[in-house]
């Protein structure tokens, strides 16, 4: 048994040099909403779900990013409705949400 039962990185990169990074898509802003909304839930901690920053995860080119596990869900955001199907689907019931996920191809 997990000590989490999900644990959602969201790349909050940033780059000085120009290329494109997930700080410059609202990052961010979208790490901070899965946060209060899972602690709202009452979900965050062990036993249930995890919301950590990361570093850049290499999928750049579909930016911004966050991936869930244990199933390596990788799954791109728009807007905090996205984040919020997210928490209530896929956080909350394990149901992957098919709109946002992000395709294989997709890298740097």
């Amino acid at each position: 048994m997990s000590y989490y039962q999900r644990h959602v990185f969201f790349c909050l990169n940033q780059r000085d040099n120009g290329e494109n990074a997930c700080a410059q898509h609202g990052a961010k802003e979208g790490f901070d909403h899965c946060k209060a909304r899972v602690k709202a839930e009452g979900t965050a901690g062990p036993g249930g779900v995890r919301v950590n920053k990361a570093g850049c995860l290499d999928r750049c080119a579909g930016g911004p990013v966050a991936v869930v596990y244990p199933e390596a869900v990788w799954y791109t955001y728009v807007d905090r409705n996205d984040i919020d199907e997210i928490v209530d689907r896929h956080l909350k019931r394990g149901e992957v949400v098919e709109r946002p996920v992000l395709p294989p191809s997709v890298g740097r």
